[in-house]
């Protein structure tokens, strides 16, 4: 369905026709290991914007995801990536702007990390956004960035970034999210961008 004109300014896509901007998944996950896309990721839309809502997870891990270039049955898409996050202690103890280094991706084709862990206390989670770029390029790179609030270790407020490319000339059909070991809650939603 597409978006109104206001919805679409809010998600940071203002100048485009409503109905360019337009909702393909919006699925509510529980308990589940992984929450894999392997449809609607074509040449019909350059842009993919992906929503993350109330993500927990079953223990405290790193919440992530991979693309597939074969429909879903592999995720393990060569990338590079950078991460860099900020964050503040509660009790206001200590913060921290910085860059992190093993959470980034260096031509590797393991899952690339939104977050260095979520807390799974019952009234904790993440939420943020994942922006991919033309993914179904047979000539280019796919580009990506996210945006991920996050509690970390019970205490934190986390603000975490993630950008890169999968380097790869085929096209990304497929995308999935999981949490580093065990299952996960929450709510997913993909909008295509033309």
């Amino acid at each position: 369905m597409p978006l109104g004109a206001f919805k679409a300014a809010l998600m940071g896509t203002a100048g485009v026709s409503t109905a360019d901007v337009v909702l393909l998944y919006d699925t509510d996950h529980s308990n589940v290991a992984s929450a894999s896309i392997t449809s609607d990721i074509t040449s019909t839309y350059g842009e993919y914007i992906f929503k993350f809502y109330n993500i927990n997870p079953a223990s405290d891990v790193v919440f992530q995801f991979n693309g597939s270039i074969d429909g879903g049955s592999n995720y393990n898409v060569t990338k590079t990536s950078t991460f860099f996050r900020a964050n503040h202690e509660e009790g206001g103890a200590s913060a921290a702007l910085l860059y992190a280094d093993d959470n980034d991706e260096a031509q590797g084709t393991g899952y690339q990390d939104f977050v260095p862990q979520v807390s799974s206390g019952t009234d904790e989670h993440c939420a943020g956004t994942l922006h991919l770029f033309n993914p179904s390029s047979t000539t280019y790179v796919k580009h990506f960035y996210s945006r991920i609030q996050t509690v970390y270790a019970n205490t934190y407020p986390m603000d975490c970034f993630a950008a890169g490319y999968f380097n790869t000339t085929s096209a990304i059909d497929a995308i999935d999210f999981k949490m580093s070991s065990g299952n996960f809650d929450g709510t997913i939603k993909m909008w295509g961008v033309k």
